[in-house]
């Protein structure tokens, strides 16, 4: 008989610590969500800086993009086509790793809830939920850094952002599914 891995500690770990087990296991699936959006959230970061740099040193490089930037400067007068290509840059890496967190997301943290499928609606919600995690992640270091050095508030931010985007994908994007298989279940 094949045993599921971790079987074996658990059931050592319940044997001499029943109280600790006890309130440990009901937590067990949300930690190992967490974990596995973590790791999601790992290659989407290196994903988003490695487009953001090739997005930001193509757009530096092209005297085309660079009078294109400096137009859109001029005419919104909000600063220079170095500072227009940083945000141009940074939005479409973030578009491109949230789409592919997404993606990743549906397939393995959230596959019970998303049925592994991917739907436009469903991506639509995960897309605006990670602006909300922007935004708080940019809202906390900025207002981190006043306290703390850059590097720690950087931290700090993260975690924020780690936490909103998170949660709004547990309750909001994946969650209402879930639920409504939980209340079907409990009726039966």
């Amino acid at each position: 008989m094949l045993k599921r891995p971790g079987m074996m500690g658990r059931k050592r770990l319940k044997a001499r610590f029943p109280a600790a087990m006890a309130a440990l296991e009901p937590r067990l699936a949300i930690i190992r969500k967490g974990v596995s959006f973590a790791l999601v959230g790992v290659v989407n970061t290196l994903l988003d800086a490695g487009i953001f740099f090739l997005a930001y040193g193509w757009l530096t490089a092209q005297p085309g993009a660079l009078r294109a930037l400096s137009a859109v400067a001029e005419t919104c007068g909000c600063g220079t086509a170095s500072n227009i290509a940083l945000v141009a840059a940074n939005v479409f890496g973030w578009f491109v790793a949230v789409s592919a967190s997404y993606v990743m997301n549906s397939y393995t943290t959230f596959a019970a809830e998303s049925g592994r499928q991917l739907k436009v609606t469903t991506w639509s919600k995960f897309v605006a939920s990670g602006m909300l995690g922007v935004a708080a992640n940019t809202t906390t270091l900025v207002i981190a850094a006043q306290f703390v050095p850059v590097w720690i508030a950087k931290g700090i931010s993260i975690l924020v952002g780690f936490l909103v985007n998170f949660s709004m994908s547990h309750f909001v994007v994946f969650g209402r599914k879930a639920q409504a298989k939980q209340d079907t279940i409990g009726r039966q």
